[in-house]
């Protein structure tokens, strides 16, 4: 009875441990989201080193075809943008490592160089990895919903 009480309880921190990861991997994944929206609102640019270090293979919701983000391609940048991430949802893979955040993105753009959308209404999956303590972008898929229009980007070199 000893030992299974023992295995019992063992069995229970493990969890409650694994639990506490994911609820830790969750709230950094979301602030590193927040985090990254407020800055390209603020210096209409992207934040640089956000790719993996393998890059990130990506569906962009211009409808293009896959991409390739190299790691060290050039954030973009915009005359104006008003984007809200909204309904996170952040499911753990590996606690600290890898995760996959779910949410929609709302508002509108003016990228530089390409054509402003005034009601960008996108769902959006990203998998993020952990290098050098921070989340990077892995892989991506943007999608817009009925209603609302996704980018008129549809190439890395645009």
């Amino acid at each position: 009875m000893k030992k299974v009480a023992l295995v019992l309880t063992a069995i229970l921190a493990f969890g409650v441990t694994f639990a506490h990861a994911d609820e830790a991997t969750e709230q950094e994944v979301i602030k590193t989201l927040m985090d990254g929206n407020a800055y390209v609102k603020k210096n209409l640019r992207g934040m640089d080193d956000t790719i993996a270090k393998e890059g990130s293979l990506e569906f962009w919701s211009s409808g293009g075809l896959l991409q390739e983000v190299d790691a060290d391609a050039a954030p973009q940048e915009f005359d104006a943008i008003s984007l809200n991430a909204k309904h996170i949802t952040v499911i753990t893979l590996v606690p600290g490592q890898i995760a996959v955040a779910q949410y929609y993105s709302e508002g509108s753009m003016s990228p530089k160089n390409i054509a402003a959308v005034s009601n960008y209404l996108t769902r959006v999956t990203e998998v993020y990895v952990k290098e050098g303590g921070k989340w990077k972008t892995r892989a991506a898929h943007y999608s817009p919903i009925a209603g609302g229009a996704g980018t008129s980007q549809t190439s890395v070199d645009d």
